[in-house]
């Protein structure tokens, strides 16, 4: 049997260590027991992107703000769809996970990091939700298992009722709030519906083959006009 090795750890600001794994040719990314991601498996992660580029891939200059780029599954699943006029704004919070993708797993990058369409930024992206103004076509949350903070107890203020009105502003009208989550939440659904979004829930496959766990990810759609601050 393979045995699993420690490849480094990094602490979550404000909440708890992550660890990176090698097991054979394979990395994963650990919080205690819960692995929460892993090189095998980022279908469902691929299709965060997709899902929105088929709605929105054919609008000119688009600009997209991720957050957390975790393995990098749904920024080179962007970057694949969308044109060479398109801005991809990468936000995340734990340093190491960036010099893990430029490092360790720098195979599986695949040199993503270096597209010139993305703006890699390193900070909370609720941060960058909170200052934009109609910014962004779309904002794709991938920060947590879902709604519960699980690694971090900040993350819940961007699923909260003020969290979710600061993203349908930061959104232009007619863009999209796409959410990854491990298991459902019909009370976040619900304050999605109650703060004005139209909300479509898709099962998506852990394994890019249609196989392995059930994911779900939440497409929430900002209706058009100004929205009030």
């Amino acid at each position: 049997m393979t045995p699993r090795e420690l490849i480094a750890t990094a602490q979550v600001p404000g909440g708890q260590e992550l660890r990176l794994v090698r097991h054979g040719g394979d990395h994963m990314i650990l919080l205690d027991r819960n692995e929460l991601m892993s090189s095998r498996v980022g279908g469902s992660e691929e299709a965060l992107a997709t899902l929105v580029c088929d709605r929105i891939g054919q609008r000119p200059a688009i600009h997209l703000l991720i957050g957390g780029y975790g393995m990098g599954f749904t920024l080179r699943a962007a970057l694949a769809a969308l044109g060479r006029d398109a801005t991809l704004t990468v936000a995340e919070l734990v340093p190491e996970i960036i010099d893990w993708a430029r490092g360790p797993m720098a195979a599986l990058t695949a040199g993503c990091l270096d597209d010139p369409r993305v703006r890699l930024v390193e900070g909370d992206v609720a941060r960058l939700i909170g200052e934009g103004r109609e910014t962004y076509d779309a904002i794709l949350l991938d920060v947590d298992n879902g709604p519960d903070g699980l690694s971090r107890a900040g993350n819940d203020g961007l699923y909260s009722a003020e969290g979710l009105k600061m993203a349908k502003a930061a959104l232009k009208p007619g863009g999209i709030l796409a959410v990854w989550s491990a298991a459902p939440d019909n009370a976040f659904v619900r304050r999605m519906k109650d703060r004005g979004f139209l909300v479509e829930e898709i099962v998506a496959r852990a394994r890019s083959n249609g196989k392995g766990p059930r994911h779900l990810i939440w497409l929430a759609t900002r209706r058009g006009g100004p929205e009030p601050r």
